[in-house]
């Protein structure tokens, strides 16, 4: 199909071992062992990224495998298949990969415990968010161990595996699927005089170039700029591939295109929930000494008196002059279009203020006649002056301020933050002195 369509001489297994940029030659070798070479007058490399295995005692084990590609998803599959009354299987690794993989395992009747290093899942967004995601996944039956990361894998009697955690603790796992993390698949490149960054991603011009003209890099394997930082960073996402491909073939053809940078926009399914972001996260700005404000709200997916309406948590991060810098949304529904809508406006350069003005498309099943987005909006513009965070409020001085909680009786009996003195705000006039 390829070669008929567009004239495309497919050779799979065959893997690029060598460049030689001086005579414009790759070495090829077969999966007989059998070499030969190809020269070109472009080349782009697109080799992707491969799963990170650390030195960790027993992860050769043939039972302890990651997940690349089509032949890893079968050979999973068929292992899964196989397990017959053997139940246990543990992921390793809160990213996209592993929540995945969860999931489905979860989903296929098998139980599942999934083991994180970091304090929370999902690196992209920040601890109360992601928290939203963390309960469901526990209310499906997944067993999360945040903190935690593994030390070794031990072949128990059973033919089972002893996983053993670093703070000590260890538990049996008839199947472990390793979503760590993946790195660039760039080693063949160490002797090709290609420039390299510090984790040995390929370093580009604004064309997708190398420090040679002749050769370009696309994907997973390059080091790309933040959109919103305007750092270097490197973003594994199969969007800005695709879009890097055409920018390539334009380049190549004469049209002077550019890339302008990656926003990592973002979405993930996990179980009865959509996760979505864009841009940078609160950690990362803090990371950066990067000043910010953020606005949370709670607003429902459509208007709350038709149908199946159900809340949704959207959080923005921007500065003080109005400028985006991300935004996060977790729900049931309606979760990716209020991330795409604001990832546009980040694109096009708006600002806060653009959020509150945007006229989107409205009807009750669908929208509000203010749509989360114009609301976030208008919790932000409300930000840019003093307004109180939560920080603020954790480490206020009790004996110096109040509190005042203006919901009603039952919203507040529902819970409140301890010392809070309750008017509610039907009252508050009433009740001034």
């Amino acid at each position: 199909m390829m070669r008929m369509r567009f004239n495309i001489d497919v050779r799979v297994n065959n893997e690029a071992i060598k460049i030689d940029t001086t005579h414009k030659v790759v070495t090829i070798q077969r999966d007989n062992a059998e070499t030969y070479e190809e020269s070109y007058d472009y080349l782009i490399l697109s080799p992707g990224a491969t799963p990170v295995k650390p030195p960790i005692d027993g992860i050769d084990h043939p039972y302890v495998r990651t997940l690349r590609n089509i032949p890893d998803t079968d050979t999973l599959k068929q292992l899964v298949d196989d397990l017959g009354s053997k139940r246990d299987v543990t992921v390793v690794g809160g990213g996209f990969i592993g929540i995945e993989m969860a999931e489905v395992l979860t989903e296929r009747g098998l139980h599942v415990t999934l083991v994180e290093a970091a304090s929370h899942l999902l690196k992209p967004f920040d601890s109360e968010m992601v928290k939203i995601v963390e309960q469901e996944m526990q209310e499906r039956g997944v067993r999360l161990l945040l903190g935690e990361s593994v030390s070794a894998f031990k072949e128990t009697d059973e033919e089972s595996l002893e996983v053993v955690l670093k703070s000590g603790t260890s538990y049996t796992a008839d199947l472990v699927v390793l979503a760590i993390g993946v790195a660039p698949a760039t080693g063949f490149l160490t002797t090709s005089g290609l420039t390299l960054g510090s984790k040995g991603h390929i370093v580009v011009n604004e064309h997708l170039q190398t420090n040679f003209d002749s050769i370009y890099a696309v994907g997973d394997a390059i080091e790309v700029v933040d959109f919103v930082s305007g750092r270097k960073t490197a973003i594994p996402l199969a969007g800005p591939a695709n879009k890097q491909g055409r920018i390539v073939a334009d380049h190549i053809s004469g049209i002077q295109a550019s890339y302008k940078g990656s926003q990592g926009t973002s979405v993930l399914k996990v179980f009865g929930l959509t996760a979505a972001s864009t841009g940078i996260n609160e950690r990362t700005l803090k990371l950066n000494e990067t000043p910010y404000k953020s606005a949370i709200v709670h607003p429902n997916s459509h208007a709350g008196y038709y149908p199946e309406s159900t809340p949704l948590t959207l959080k923005l991060l921007f500065d003080e002059s109005g400028t985006i810098l991300g935004a996060q949304a977790i729900g049931k529904e309606g979760v990716d279009k209020r991330v795409d809508v604001i990832a546009t406006v980040m694109r096009l350069g708006g600002r806060v203020s653009d959020l509150v003005e945007l006229e989107l498309s409205y009807a009750p099943p669908y929208s509000s006649a203010k749509d989360p987005v114009n609301m976030v909006g208008f919790v932000a513009e409300n930000a840019i002056s003093p307004l109180i965070t939560v920080e603020e409020i954790r480490s206020r001085n009790l004996e110096s301020t109040i509190l005042l909680d203006v919901r009603s009786k039952e919203e507040f009996n529902n819970g409140h933050i301890p010392g809070a003195v309750h008017i509610p705000v039907d009252e508050l006039r009433g009740r001034l002195n």
